[in-house]
């Protein structure tokens, strides 16, 4: 009878009972046989290899060092091996796929580390998943014999999940929910049960339930919170209005989106008659916080959601409607509690002095940014005369405005081009068209203040001493600081501040290149040499924006931290402490669940945009190559403002070198070069929303060749159309 290899386990436990034993007597003490013994003596190699065991003179085996256990998050690749990001911080450890067996993307797992491997890798071994990430999956039924089974929406979840239970009518392509009720272990895989039936693909808005389930995004409001939403008044109560400065005389207003419909943040200037004129600017933001109580069911939902979730054509609300959009939201000709930041900001655009008080409101008008900006455009025009009363104002805001702006550029501030653009919904729900946002006066004039009033939010919060969650941003790490410089290189680009650049830096690149056709290009390859900005108690300032500090205070209604700081500034006017348990993990929560909130965004955008391609399959466009990878260039399409991409196997009969640093595809043969901002024309060939792949063909391209002197020359090249390959590309 054939003897089964005994796990490290065993081996480690015989030579921990039995140190200075050796091979002979350990196989024997194991039970192995001559036809098992090569096998072990591998596991034993690798053991000593681990430093699992120790091998002594005479061939005598002696227990290794034992192992220190951590804990850290599985990040699963698509062919089987994955890594980890260690708690401990440091760099991610590769995981081998035989180590992976069970384990699934996002799992928390305890660990060891082995030594480094031959290619320099730092490798971990998985001792035992300690809590796990998914408890559902979403995704399409597919029938297979007499079974069901789900195929995950998610890539990171390549298996299908056998699901057992009655279904209620079940049909191939319905989408559902399943939850998880065993997980892959022993070679077997994933097996649950279906709890939730959504619909078909082209049922409309399927595509924001998907996200909701997959994400497990809160949406669902807990009874208790209900219920104490639903008793409060409709309307601000006599108590209301003790201790609280009289706002409501001055033209306070607010200034939002056409489609906004909770309004936080309200402003108001007027020059002062003082020495250099200075402004007045009152920014005044709903106070949230004397309605939701710390620990109270509203406060707790609130908290567990972290922030408002936007997807195209609806919101998921940090809080109740009855408060987001009633209580709480500053509506015209209502009363309404606000906590009011009102600074004096010289000519210059410095904040000279600011003071916080609890404030109530009466909010004159809901201006629209296009209304703004047409009577900032025209003051004496017929939007100006709609709003007589408060030109002046308005005025007054876009003269401070433009002082803070001027503040924004002396003190370094990176400013950098972007394009937004905005998704047009026929009535079944689906794109009928994509357009670009064009950010006007009235845009930048709000964005000012608000930076204004969360700098003073921060400032009185450090001054005192008080514990809160500042909104951190982190300069370039050194690994990403060469990779842009190398790219800058090729393009004959300078930035300053050798290996410690700071904001300014940045800012001088960023004008430099206004103008140039590349701007949006090599703006977003500097943006992508940043690290992401996040909530820390530890104020080590802000980046990008070039303040030593800087906190989130002007929207409460929609983010968590916000509401935090608001409690933390009532305490300071107290002169009391606001107490949180971990201020550490509040900070890592809010960062983790508004990077989700994001993602889940990103991943409707990206299915609706693929089903918007769909409607355009075999069309030609013209684009600009926006992204470069190993595996082949992504291109954004001029009219559609969609991404999709070519797989490098259809750029040419060619091996292409992908060059990082600089961002381009080369030919070795040819010397063909594919480039960031490189003009090409293609064809839609294929939209996979499962997927969320749109798949391009190069059409015609101004392509670039290395000359004998190493200049580059442009060379116009034209590709035959072929048949569509199933190649995959990820939609931006």
């Amino acid at each position: 009878m054939r003897v089964a290899i005994p796990e490290r386990t065993d081996i480690a436990a015989v030579v921990l009972a039995e140190p200075g034993i050796t091979y002979g007597m350990l196989a024997k003490r194991l039970g192995i046989d001559k036809i098992e013994a090569e096998a072990m003596g591998r596991r034993v190699d690798a053991m000593l290899r681990d430093g699992e065991l120790i091998m002594k003179a005479g061939g005598k085996f002696h227990p290794g060092q034992e192992p220190k256990t951590e804990t850290g998050v599985v990040s699963r690749h698509r062919d089987g091996f994955g890594f980890i990001a260690a708690g401990t911080g440091g760099d991610d450890l590769f995981v081998a796929p035989h180590s992976l067996e069970g384990v699934m993307h996002g799992d928390t797992v305890s660990f060891v580390r082995k030594p480094v491997d031959a290619r320099g890798r730092q490798e971990a071994r998985v001792l035992d998943v300690t809590q796990r990430a998914v408890s559902r999956v979403v995704g399409k039924l597919r029938r297979e014999g007499t079974r069901w089974m789900v195929v995950p929406r998610d890539r990171n979840f390549p298996h299908p999940v056998e699901v057992s239970g009655k279904i209620d009518s079940p049909e191939d392509g319905t989408v559902v929910s399943a939850e998880i009720t065993h997980y892959p272990q022993d070679g077997q895989g994933a097996k649950g049960r279906v709890e939730e039936i959504l619909g078909n693909e082209d049922d409309s808005g399927i595509e924001i339930e998907i996200a909701l389930r997959k994400f497990d995004l809160p949406h669902v409001f807990s009874r208790d919170a209900e219920s104490e939403a639903k008793a409060l008044p409709a309307q601000l109560r006599k108590s209301d209005y003790d201790e609280r400065i009289d706002l409501r005389k001055l033209p306070l207003v607010t200034i939002d989106g056409e489609d906004a419909r909770d309004f936080d943040d309200a402003v108001y200037c007027e020059v002062l008659d003082k020495p250099g004129k200075p402004f007045r600017l009152i920014v005044a933001i709903a106070d949230v916080s004397h309605y939701v109580v710390p620990g109270k069911p509203l406060d707790v939902d609130a908290r567990e959601r972290s922030t408002s979730i936007y997807f195209p054509r609806r919101v998921i609300p940090m809080l109740p409607e009855k408060l987001s959009n009633g209580l709480c939201s500053l509506n015209p000709d209502v009363d309404r509690l606000v906590m009011a930041c009102d600074m004096v900001v010289t000519a210059a655009g410095e904040v000279r002095s600011y003071e916080f008080y609890p404030a109530v409101m009466h909010s004159q008008a809901r201006f629209t940014y296009t209304e703004v900006a047409a009577i900032l455009a025209d003051p004496k025009g017929d939007a100006a005369r709609k709003r007589k009363k408060l030109v002046d104002s308005l005025l007054a805001l876009e003269r401070v405005y433009h002082a803070l702006l001027a503040g924004r550029g002396e003190r370094g501030a990176v400013d950098f081009e972007s394009m937004e653009s905005r998704l047009i919904f026929n009535d079944a729900g689906r794109i009928e068209s994509i357009v670009p946002v064009v950010r006007n006066d009235a845009h930048k004039l709000i964005e000012e203040c608000m930076l204004a009033a969360n700098v003073c939010a921060a400032d009185i919060l450090e001054k005192n001493k008080h514990p809160a969650l500042y909104r951190i941003h982190a300069g370039p790490t050194p690994a990403k600081l060469e990779n842009l410089r190398e790219f800058l290189g090729g393009l004959g680009l300078p930035l300053g501040g050798g290996d410690d650049p700071q904001a300014k830096d940045y800012a001088k690149l960023s004008k430099l290149i206004k103008g140039r056709p590349d701007a949006l290009l090599v703006s977003s390859v500097m943006l992508r040499s940043m690290q992401q900005a996040q909530y820390s108690p530890d104020n080590i300032g802000h980046f990008g924006l070039a303040y030593e500090r800087y906190a989130h205070f002007t929207s409460p209604i929609r983010r968590y931290p916000d509401l935090l700081v608001h409690r933390a500034i009532k305490a300071v006017l107290k002169g009391r402490k606001y107490h949180e348990a971990d201020w550490d993990a509040l900070g890592s929560h809010c960062s983790k669940n508004e990077r989700r909130a994001d993602e889940a965004s990103r991943e409707v955008t990206s299915w609706l945009k693929c089903m918007y391609a769909r409607e355009h399959m075999g069309a030609e466009f013209d684009g600009a190559i926006s992204g470069v990878a190993g595996f082949g260039i992504f291109v954004t399409l001029d009219q559609l403002l969609i991404d999709g991409m070519i797989h490098i196997t259809e750029l040419g009969r060619d091996y292409f070198k992908y060059d990082e640093a600089r961002h381009l595809l080369r030919g070795e043969r040819s010397g063909l070069t594919f480039r960031l901002g490189q003009r090409v024309r293609v064809r839609i060939v294929r939209a996979d929303p499962d997927a969320l792949k749109i798949d391009l063909q190069l059409v015609d391209a101004q392509t670039e060749a290395d000359a004998e002197d190493g200049t580059l020359i442009q060379v116009e090249t034209k590709k035959k159309a072929k048949a569509p390959k199933p190649r995959g590309a990820k939609t931006k």
